[in-house]
This record gives C-alpha cells, sequence and structure tokens, in this order.
C-alpha cells in the first residue's frame, strides 16, 4: 500500500460515472429527464441486452447485462433507446481532459470509470479528498453530469468507495478504517466475486470479510484456486496493484452459469445471442477489436472445453462474434449433452480497421466511399 519511491501511503481516487449512457441521454434529451431511460435492447424482447440503465428505471429492478424483454416486462413505460457510442466515446474523451489537469497516472477501466493516482498531483494540492471533489464538480459544470468518487490507500477499496454512495457521491476510507470496513464488508460486494462464487461462499458459512478472515491462505486457494491468495490479502486491506496508464488490455469476454442445465441447441444459441450483445457491449466501452473469438463450453459433469477462431482483421461486429460463437458450438456437436455454462471471448487486439473499411452482417469486408 506504499508508494515504492517515497515509502507513503499512495493516493487513489477511482472515478465512476453515474449510469453513464443513460445520463447522456437524459441530458441531451430533456423530455427523458426524470423517465426510466434504458440503454440497449429493443423493448419487444426479439434480442437485445440492456448496456444501462436510468436510476430511475433501476427502481423497477431493471440493470445491465438483463435482456431487453425482461427489462419491458418489469417496466413497460420505461424509454428504451438504442446506444450512440460516439457519443459516449467523446464524453469520456473530455472526462480523461479533466483527469489529465491533476495527473498523468490515469488507468481507464471503461469509457465511464477510472482509476487515478494522484500521490504527487500535478497542482500541488495534497489532498485526494480535495482533488476528487474539484474533478466532480468540473465533470458537473462541463459536461452537465454527476460522477461518484472512492478515495483510499489502493485500488481495490478505492473502487468499493465509489460505489458506497451513488449516485454523485464521495466516500473516503483511510488507512486506520480499511480492516474493519473490509470485515463487515458482505462477499458479494467484494469486486471480483461474482454471482456463482458469492454463493459458494455462503454455502461454506463465508458471508463478510470477516468470515473470509478465519481462513488461512492455503484454505482459501485450496476452495477458490489463485483468486483466494487475493481474497486473503484484499480482506486485510492489501493491495499492491499500481495505476497503469498504459495498461494492455489482453482479452473482453462475458459468460454465463444457468440455474439449470442446457439441453436444448435452440436453448444454448438463445443465450450465446446475450452473451455476445454483452460481449460487443464491452468492446465498444473500450474501444477495441479482436482477432480472435473462443467459446468457452462447461457441461453438467463439470468437463470443460474451448473453441476458436481468428479473422484475418480485427472484429468487433455483434452480428460476426455471434454467429462465429454459434458456429464455434455447432462444431461440438451440441446435441444429447447438458450445458451449464458458456462464454465467449474476443482477444488477440490488433490496430482498428482503416476508417473506410468495414464488415457487413455477414462478415465480409466491404469498402464503403
Amino acid at each position: 500500500m506504499e508508494n515504492q519511491f517515497s515509502g507513503e501511503k499512495r493516493k487513489i481516487i477511482h472515478i465512476d460515472m453515474d449510469a453513464f449512457y443513460a445520463s447522456i441521454e437524459q441530458r441531451d434529451h430533456p423530455e427523458y429527464r426524470g423517465q426510466p431511460v434504458v440503454v440497449g435492447g429493443l423493448p419487444d424482447g426479439r434480442r437485445g441486452v440492456v448496456a444501462t440503465a436510468s436510476y430511475e428505471a433501476r427502481k423497477f429492478g431493471i440493470h445491465s447485462a438483463m435482456s431487453s424483454k425482461r427489462a419491458f416486462q418489469l417496466c413497460p413505460k420505461a424509454v428504451f433507446l438504442r446506444p450512440r457510442f460516439e457519443v459516449y466515446k467523446e464524453v469520456s474523451r473530455k472526462m480523461r481532459e479533466i483527469f489529465a489537469r491533476y495527473t498523468d497516472l490515469i488507468e481507464p477501466l471503461s469509457l465511464d470509470e477510472a482509476y487515478l493516482d494522484v500521490t504527487n498531483d500535478k497542482q500541488n494540492i495534497g489532498s485526494a479528498i480535495e482533488i476528487a471533489k474539484q474533478i466532480r464538480q468540473a465533470i458537473k459544470n462541463e459536461l452537465n453530469l454527476t460522477a461518484s468518487a472512492g478515495v483510499s490507500v489502493n485500488k481495490f477499496i478505492a473502487k468499493i468507495a465509489s460505489d458506497i454512495r451513488k449516485p454523485d457521491g464521495l466516500t473516503f476510507i483511510g488507512p486506520s478504517k480499511i480492516q474493519a470496513f473490509m470485515e463487515k464488508l458482505p462477499v458479494e460486494k467484494f469486486h471480483g466475486v461474482g454471482k456463482v462464487t458469492a454463493e459458494k461462499m455462503k454455502s461454506m458459512g463465508l458471508h463478510t470479510g470477516a468470515d473470509l478472515k478465519k481462513l488461512s491462505e492455503q484454505e482459501l486457494t485450496r476452495h477458490f484456486g489463485k483468486a483466494g491468495r487475493f481474497y486473503y490479502n484484499i480482506v486485510r486491506g492489501i493491495d499492491n496493484r499500481e495505476v497503469e496508464p498504459h495498461r494492455e488490455t489482453k482479452s473482453v469476454g462475458a459468460e454465463d452459469t444457468f440455474a439449470y442445465d442446457l439441453t436444448s441447441v435452440d436453448d444454448m444459441n438463445f443465450e450465446l445471442d446475450k452473451i455476445a450483445q454483452i460481449v460487443h457491449n464491452r468492446l465498444t466501452r473500450h474501444d477495441l477489436q479482436g482477432r480472435s473469438i473462443t467459446l468457452k463450453i462447461k457441461y453438467s459433469d463439470f468437463r470443460q472445453i474451448t473453441r476458436n477462431h481468428s479473422f484475418a482483421h480485427p472484429v468487433d461486429d455483434l452480428y460476426i462474434i455471434r454467429d462465429t460463437a454459434k458456429q464455434l458450438l455447432a462444431s461440438t456437436g451440441p446435441e444429447g449433452n447438458s450445458v451449464r455454462l458458456l462464454g465467449i471471448t474476443l482477444s488477440n487486439f490488433g490496430e482498428l480497421l482503416p476508417p473506410t473499411r468495414r464488415q457487413d452482417k455477414s462478415g465480409q469486408l466491404r469498402l464503403f466511399p
């Protein structure tokens, strides 16, 4: 948790925009303000996944990665909008210009959130809390949007802190408060602990950080693999990861473990539709294209296989991702199998295609004027 150069505690800020896509739509369209807004998918449920929901929509139980069909069932009066990613990217660029006034140590996680190391800030303000206040105010004044911020001595705690007082909140968790905070934290609130892992922990009687802290590193590793060592450290407030301005993203993906085993190929393809949409949303948020698509399958007997396909050029097209995953599934002979998990990952990122070259829905490269 210390600065490797000076021995002092790091000062880390995590900035997280509030309902980013939906807030931009409400900003740009006054008629949507105060309304439940859902960005992504179509309300008739034919296809699509929610990318972001406004806070008004969240009151109905709508959340990101939910199918648009389910969102419509929960709130038929919601305003459903197609994403305007070019607009979101431009707003993200302006956000980073604001960050850069204070530090060059900026690690974007996506279009709407980033870590900042302000241990040695450009303006010699000295207080990470004051810097976070100024950044949030600049975002409000210049972009007419709100952001939440978490401030602490490492990335993990700062990220959790930014979520505590959302929306439009600021939370500081100082060194003397970290261990008590982590001991009280429910396991499902640990960044990186998904639904399946949280359920496994609870089945073992592990409900809070204090419960995790009772297990040795060896016990945690035995139950949770390599992540066990991370849990052992983080519940003690130990996170030595540095803010990496030039961190290279190796892959982008999504997977889902199903409540019941899938035995129908149609059901498998339906789930791949949803997963492909999530992957496409994440690629767009990170402004990435990949040359390799990998399909992950875990069967009911916990046997796991992967199949992949590589392209000559980087791709990010939803139709290509979806159809390739389905072709990879078909190549495994899925009939007669019981599937408990499916996942899609894009990797092997390269340079973006020139502006005049695009993939059409069939996956063929075409030249446009």
